[in-house]
């Protein structure tokens, strides 16, 4: 992480510090913006820490369940029944679990992936603050990102193909479930990450 990155996410990192001194069982989400830094900022507190971290997008729509009526609804783009039923409920159990990731890129169910219990959990990626879950979370944050910056990371990621349909599909769906359930004001932590 460099310094400025440090620096930028130092008081999430405070917070997390004295949540960690004083409780045995944490979970954190970090929601936010398409190419925000989501992931990486999961994978810089799993460095850092022991801690599992689930991905939202392990849980994208398959596309037998992608109906005009699910994607018009606000954060309909997530299957948010199988991540509460088959992740969190199970999280919170603080046992034990397992799911298969579903893999967009393949339009295929993954392996299984499994997790231990542990102190500290991170639930990474947008939707993970999807209302249908409750109020289960110790620490939220969200992430953004402007859309220049959010444009060119795609296209550098995910090539033009993609870029045209992150544009034009998916990004604004996220957008839609930000503003309808008002998911950035809900963050104790929000960070641009430009």
């Amino acid at each position: 992480m460099t310094e400025n990155r440090q620096e930028l996410f130092k008081p999430f990192f405070d917070r997390l510090e004295e949540l960690l001194a004083s409780r045995d069982f944490i979970i954190a989400a970090i929601d936010g913006s398409c190419a925000s830094g989501k992931t990486t900022l999961a994978g810089i507190i799993k460095e850092k820490y022991d801690c599992n971290v689930l991905h939202m997008d392990h849980f994208f729509l398959r596309p037998e369940q992608r109906t005009k009526e699910r994607l018009s609804e606000p954060g309909g783009n997530i299957d948010y029944e199988r991540f509460k039923e088959q992740a969190l409920d199970k999280l919170l159990g603080k046992g034990p679990f397992s799911y298969q990731p579903y893999d967009c890129s393949t339009g295929k169910m993954g392996g299984e992936i499994f997790f231990e219990p542990k102190k500290l959990n991170i639930i990474e990626g947008v939707y993970s603050l999807h209302p249908f879950f409750g109020d289960v979370f110790d620490i939220k944050v969200f992430l953004k990102i402007s859309p220049e910056e959010q444009s060119r990371r795609i296209l550098k990621r995910n090539g033009m193909e993609m870029h045209e349909k992150f544009m034009n599909v998916w990004i604004p769906l996220e957008n839609e479930y930000f503003k309808a359930f008002n998911i950035e004001e809900k963050c104790k932590f929000s960070f641009n990450t430009d």
